[in-house]
């Protein structure tokens, strides 16, 4: 009897977890309810992904929005200028880098979440505190160890 060896599942990519966060956050923009619509157009419309003067009018526009504005929105907020540049680069970064969308899908579960204003304030408090810092924007937040 051979023995049996355990398939080694291959952890997905920083693209794929990207292209699925796009997926849903399409999903969302186009949704009903602003409460989930909203948060997602206004990313949009802060990355410059669509062309639309005001806020107002990209959330009764966002039937239009597709996936293509969804990759650019990432790509902007990972500080890429554009899809393109971010596919080529971003599997050679560390997957931490996309903690800051993991957080808002709840990955990191109950965990008490201490937020800053901006980086430098957060890392004061690590030196003194310890924890994990997930840049989130131009704020960062603090996971305590």
């Amino acid at each position: 009897m051979r023995p049996q060896t355990q398939q080694q599942i291959p952890l997905d990519t920083n693209t794929d977890f990207l292209r699925r966060h796009a997926r849903g956050m399409l999903r969302s923009a186009h949704s009903d309810q602003p409460s989930k619509a909203l948060p997602i157009v206004r990313r949009v419309h802060t990355a410059r992904a669509f062309s639309m003067p005001r806020l107002t009018e990209l959330y009764h526009a966002r039937a239009k929005l597709q996936l293509k504005h969804m990759f650019r929105t990432l790509a902007a907020e990972l500080g890429y200028a554009s899809w393109d540049a971010c596919k080529r680069d971003i599997d050679r970064r560390p997957s931490e880098i996309l903690d800051r969308f993991r957080l808002d899908l709840g990955a990191f579960g109950d965990h008490e979440h201490v937020w800053f204003a901006d980086q430098t304030t957060a890392a004061a408090w690590q030196r003194q505190h310890g924890g994990r810092m997930i840049v989130y924007g131009t704020q960062a937040v603090m996971m305590p160890a």
